[in-house]
């Protein structure tokens, strides 16, 4: 069980951002015994691809900080950041460990799935949230938000590899929130809307 909250955890780390949770699997399983990347996925601990990593993220902080050009680096990372989750909850052993099911072992793309489900359901949340948020902040909430979503990953990437239970709240709060986002969406656009009927009406 605690093999799939840290498979869910991570990949949940992916959808905020995609390169954090790699970094992070990565390096812990080059110095620590907390993370035992399985065959196959060796790759994820070398350090030239580790380095490649590295820089795309220094990359995606900084355009995801640039209000409109962060809805531009969301809609890119539509493909990377659900891609992402299915490698590390995979890479994690998560997906062969889940409930210890033969049948999961057996179809490795059961394990590539759920992470890519719950990488993109993050992704839609996220990437839902910043037109809004730049729009109600003029654009000055873009860094912010940016920043407390790379501290989310990086907080989710290491609560999901050492402290796996708590993976649970984690995925509470955040249903929590995309309910109070979707009520914050729906009204902003009713705003808008009545604004704009306003303005053309004689």
């Amino acid at each position: 069980m605690f093999a799939a909250l840290t498979g869910l955890g991570l990949s949940t780390a992916a959808g905020l951002n995609a390169y954090i949770p790699l970094l992070v699997v990565g390096i812990l399983a080059n110095f620590t015994d907390a993370v035992k990347l399985p065959d196959g996925y060796s790759w994820l601990s070398n350090w030239g691809v580790l380095a490649i990593i590295a820089v795309l993220l220094v990359l995606e902080m900084v355009l995801d900080k640039v209000p409109a050009v962060d809805s531009v680096n969301d809609a890119i990372q539509t493909a990377v950041r659900p891609a992402a989750g299915g490698v590390v909850f995979s890479a994690t052993n998560a997906a062969a460990e889940l409930d210890h099911s033969t049948w999961m072992s057996e179809n490795p793309w059961a394990g590539w799935l759920l992470g890519i489900v719950m990488a993109l359901a993050v992704h839609v949340l996220k990437a839902t949230a910043r037109p809004v948020i730049n729009a109600g902040t003029g654009g000055v909430g873009a860094p912010v938000a940016s920043t407390v979503e790379d501290a989310g990953s990086l907080g989710m990437s290491l609560v999901a590899v050492f402290v796996p239970v708590l993976v649970v709240v984690a995925l509470v709060a955040m249903g929590v929130f995309a309910w109070w986002l979707i009520r914050r969406v729906r009204r902003f656009r009713a705003a808008r809307r009545a604004k704009r009927a306003s303005r053309e009406a004689p």
